[in-house]
């Protein structure tokens, strides 16, 4: 006889079932309400719901840190100039190839890479795709014959030439505005950003 207020026996005991699992619709129905209720409560209070200002205010325009500027203003132009060369087929990166390569023939992949500011693994694609497409052309190094160096062909002068017709849009967009002696004082700023860093 069992006393009264007393634990019943273990064996007399069913086992309590495991609350069913909820499916996977009503997980989802769950983490849509959160969503809709966090939704409304940012528009009910704007104080919540911050947005960066656009670029050229607050942190993003002079009052931010000129590394940031720096590479915003890079970002910029890099989206400008790939828009401008995407009819022609070509990209930013194969443009700076090109470019370099009409200026200092005979540069080895690992030069282009340092130059062009791209790893040597981007650089060796953009060299095969360039060289493929007949604008550049690979010749040994007369002493190091390992070394190849590569020179801009006929075809790559002439993609080289439409690509800039693009590029100078942008660049008379960057120095609108800006005086002769601006201009100087910017590109040597540049320039020794890179060179003291």
């Amino acid at each position: 006889m069992r006393k009264i207020g007393a634990a019943p026996n273990a064996g007399s005991r069913r086992p309590r079932k495991a609350p069913a699992s909820k499916s996977k619709n009503s997980r989802k129905r769950t983490t849509q309400n959160a969503s809709a209720r966090r939704r409304k409560n940012l528009a009910e209070s704007p104080a919540l719901a911050v947005r960066p200002p656009p670029p050229g205010r607050g942190k993003r325009g002079e009052q931010g840190y000129l590394a940031y500027l720096l590479r915003q203003a890079q970002a910029a132009t890099r989206l400008a100039m790939e828009r401008a060369l995407a009819g022609l087929g070509a990209t930013p990166p194969q443009f700076v190839v090109l470019t370099m390569l009409r200026a200092y023939p005979g540069l080895s992949g690992a030069d282009l890479a340092r130059v062009a500011m791209l790893t040597p693994q981007t650089t060796g694609v953009i060299i095969r795709n360039l060289e493929r497409d007949g604008a550049i052309r690979k010749t040994p190094h007369p002493v190091h014959g390992r070394v190849l160096q590569w020179t801009v062909t006929r075809r790559g002068a002439a993609l080289l030439d439409k690509c800039r017709r693009h590029a100078q849009v942008i660049e008379r967009r960057l120095v609108a505005g800006l005086s002769a002696q601006a201009q100087i004082a910017i590109r040597r700023w540049l320039a020794q950003i890179a060179a003291d860093l």
